[in-house]
């Protein structure tokens, strides 16, 4: 029984890995780019629904919430650029309800009796 081994590759034969570019403009797979899309638009618009429930409820939680959201989602340049700023105004409004309701009522909650 013989045994026979193969050579290993010859100096002329070695592939070398492709280069990685470090280019932030370099072509990107566009699978990537329209998940990133959807991602931030996703964001935009979680903004406007938790600014605008903020105005009507736990306006201490969902204000931070939907100013965070908008602030990604404009960072990530989303295509609804006019939803992420809606949620940023409505998030400070509620912020700004808040601070209303503390000065007046000295609570945290609405009060519609007298």
């Amino acid at each position: 029984m013989a045994l026979t081994s193969t050579p290993g590759p010859r100096a002329s034969q070695v592939t070398h890995a492709p280069r990685v570019s470090h280019d932030p403009h370099a072509s990107r797979d566009p699978r990537a780019s329209r998940a990133s899309s959807r991602e931030a638009d996703g964001l935009a618009v979680a903004s406007f629904v938790l600014g605008l429930l903020g105005l009507l409820v736990m306006n201490i939680l969902l204000g931070p919430a939907a100013i965070v959201m908008a602030c990604l989602a404009l960072a990530r340049s989303t295509a609804r650029r006019g939803r992420a700023l809606l949620g940023l105004a409505l998030g400070v409004a509620d912020l700004v309800v808040l601070a209303v309701l503390v000065t007046v009522n000295g609570t945290v909650s609405w009060s519609f009796g007298g």
